[in-house]
């Protein structure tokens, strides 16, 4: 592990208990949520990068549609509301504050 010895690690151990002490457990704490965070950010957008992939764009279920109508009827194009990551119909307000 990084060319360190046995003792160096004891040395470094007992340097960070004397630093931190009985805040110790805190850190450690802290640590551990902020790279559960980090993993569901990355998670998040890797379902982001998934379904944009996957998902057909637009223009393309248009023209799509479009191309099956007989000539002469009306288009009619269906919009969908914004989906979250779990698939629900996401509601924006006004009053809500934007991250």
């Amino acid at each position: 592990m990084f060319g360190l010895g046995t003792w160096e690690i004891v040395i470094v151990l007992g340097i960070a208990l004397l630093l931190f002490g009985r805040r110790l457990p805190d850190v450690g704490k802290n640590l551990g949520r902020g790279i559960v965070e980090f993993k569901k950010g990355i998670k998040g957008i890797e379902d982001e990068v998934e379904t944009a992939t996957t998902r057909p764009s637009a223009s393309s279920q248009v023209n799509a549609r479009s191309a099956s109508l007989p000539e002469g009827e009306p288009t009619k194009v269906v919009v969908q509301p914004p989906m979250d990551r779990t698939g629900q119909e996401s509601r924006v307000s006004r009053i809500d504050p934007v991250e």
